[in-house]
């Protein structure tokens, strides 16, 4: 039996060499820094928090009305606290990480 499969050939690159190392270095930037991402699990946990004040008014025996569920926690405090979580939300997102100007004198 013979084979007719050819031999696999190095694919051919070419080396691109960066002249100004640093250049490159600074213009790589992430949307959001670490500040942001601090402010987003603030928002995050003040969410979470909200929706455990809704938590809770169950009646034990399911023929019997439990008037808690209407309770001015879970009516009104809840929802104001999740919104209220959510906004942060937004603003952690569109908060503009501080610029840091006296990073590259210090350098040289």
């Amino acid at each position: 039996m013979a084979t007719n499969q050819k031999k696999a050939e190095p694919v051919k690159t070419k080396k691109i060499t960066v002249s100004n190392k640093k250049e490159t270095e600074e213009n790589v930037t992430f949307a959001l820094n670490k500040e942001n991402y601090t402010l987003l699990a603030i928002g995050f946990a003040v969410i979470i928090i909200g929706f455990i004040l809704m938590v809770g008014g169950k009646s034990t025996n399911p023929n019997v009305f439990n008037p808690e569920v209407f309770s001015f926690r879970r009516i009104t405090l809840a929802p104001i606290v999740v919104m209220a979580g959510f906004l942060f939300e937004i603003y952690a997102i569109m908060k503009k990480p501080k610029k840091e100007e006296n990073k590259d004198i210090s350098k040289n």
